[in-house]
């Protein structure tokens, strides 16, 4: 039983088992940097050992993000949650090739091939496009007010329009992501053809093979042999259900073995529709009335804009998975859930899973642009769940919920709670830095992440 105010973690030499992952992606970084200072070369510039340094960090970093991605399912446990991992993978992609800009600035060699000049020049456009395009669904998180209006006016041209058609979608993303190791081979085999400093250190050679090797050959598992090893489940769509303007939910009933999933967790669902096979991540709601399992899907851009239009009963579909640790029983006994819109779906999954009575104390706000589609199941829970006290908040009507609303509604002291969230990024992300400052415990606040790319 965990005790009053804290969250059962596993540790490992004294630091949660969740942050073993990120720790020892930071200490490969370092360590690989302090090798190559160690083992300079006499007479090597300082500057322009320091370029060809951040080259091979940026090697390493994506090298480091390839075996993330591959190995998903597996490194979830290190990372606090597959989501969190994908995340990681995603920060390790960026900082790497933010590293690539002062290491074309400071490790230029005179005696560089051509062929080494042309293969950078591939790796750096490549993988520049990539960190771009993947980071353009959040860019109203990363830009200053004044500069968002400037974006918001430029999208109205026909220029970003047409370009927004062209590059939109997550499948289009998708398969241009599946070209990152292309990428990558050509940015590690320009060093081994122009990094002076290998020429003096054999010792440095090796090991910068040894990583870019590493990256390149679980990138060649991931493309070519990793859907052999994944387990897959067949399923039908046995039912479409509308549940608002732009929500439906999805019955998928099994054809064989069915998933086994906690409630909370997510699968990759493969769907045949009627525009051919689409692939996405999507929150499992909790059982289907029909057997099997719902997914609930809002309409939010590429596909699931059309779903209830291309997708009927009788159609294949295939689930990968379950993902993701998103799961009420690491919680204290004070207990916030918090969702928007979509992200009520882990919540709905939590509330039907239920067999007996809650034995935490929770409170439950659900957000929603009018009356709340789940509205009356939600109600009836809370009628059998005398701990459950649900709050229901109307952005259309009564403006947006805040943190100390939340806080003031459970008039419990800040440390002995628990907080669940899913929902818009930028609602989150205000939730996830107010609750520390009011005294929540970092580690008692949870989320569901909804962004892949």
């Amino acid at each position: 039983m965990a005790k009053e105010g804290t969250t059962p973690v596993t540790t490992i030499l004294g630091m949660p088992f969740r942050w073993v992952g990120p720790a020892a992606v930071v200490v490969l970084v370092g360590a690989y940097g302090i090798f190559w200072f160690l083992v300079r070369p006499a007479g090597e510039p300082v500057l322009g050992h320091a370029g060809q340094l951040l080259g091979g960090e940026s090697v390493l970093l994506y090298s480091i993000a390839m075996v993330l991605i591959s190995t998903l399912p597996h490194v979830e446990p290190i990372f606090g949650g597959i989501d969190h991992a994908a995340i990681w993978h995603r920060r390790a992609a960026v900082t790497a090739t933010i590293l690539l800009l002062p290491h074309l600035e400071l490790a230029s060699n005179p005696d560089a091939t051509s062929l080494g000049k042309t293969l950078a020049v591939v790796a750096v456009c490549g993988l520049a496009a990539l960190v771009v395009w993947a980071v353009l669904p959040r860019w109203r998180t990363m830009l200053p007010a004044p500069a968002r209006r400037v974006v918001l006016a430029s999208l109205a041209t026909r220029p970003v329009q047409l370009a927004a058609r062209l590059l939109g979608g997550y499948e289009r993303w998708r398969g241009f992501h599946r070209l990152t190791g292309l990428f990558l081979a050509a940015g590690f085999l320009h060093g081994l053809l122009d990094a002076s400093a290998f020429e003096a250190v054999p010792a440095l050679r090796w090991s910068y093979v040894a990583i870019g090797g590493t990256g390149l050959g679980f990138y060649a598992y991931r493309e070519l042999l990793a859907r052999h090893f994944l387990l897959h489940h067949d399923y039908q769509v046995s039912a479409v259900r509308p549940v608002a303007a732009d929500l439906v939910e999805v019955a998928l009933r099994p054809l064989g073995r069915p998933l086994q999933f906690k409630p909370g967790q997510f699968a990759m669902v493969y769907l045949e529709t009627a525009d051919g096979w689409q692939r996405h991540p999507f929150s499992i709601s909790g059982p289907a009335p029909e057997g099997g399992i719902s997914i609930t899907v809002k309409a939010l851009g590429d596909h699931t804009t059309r779903l209830p239009d291309v997708v009927q009963p009788g159609m294949p579909a295939v689930v990968g998975g379950p993902y993701g640790r998103f799961d009420r029983h690491h919680g204290t006994a004070h207990q916030v859930w918090i969702a928007g819109g979509v992200g009520i779906t882990p919540f709905l999954g939590w509330l039907r899973a239920l067999d007996g009575e809650l034995q935490e104390d929770v409170h439950f706000f659900v957000t929603s642009a009018g009356p709340s589609p789940f509205a009356g199941e939600i109600a009836a829970a809370a009628k059998s769940q005398p701990r459950l006290r649900v709050h229901w908040v109307d952005t259309a009507a009564g403006g947006r919920l805040t943190p100390e609303a939340v806080l003031a509604a459970t008039g419990t002291e800040p440390r002995l709670l628990s907080v669940f969230m899913g929902g818009p990024d930028a609602m989150l992300r205000q939730f996830r830095k107010a609750f520390p400052a009011a005294g929540v415990r970092r580690a008692n606040i949870h989320r569901e992440y909804f962004q892949w790319r």
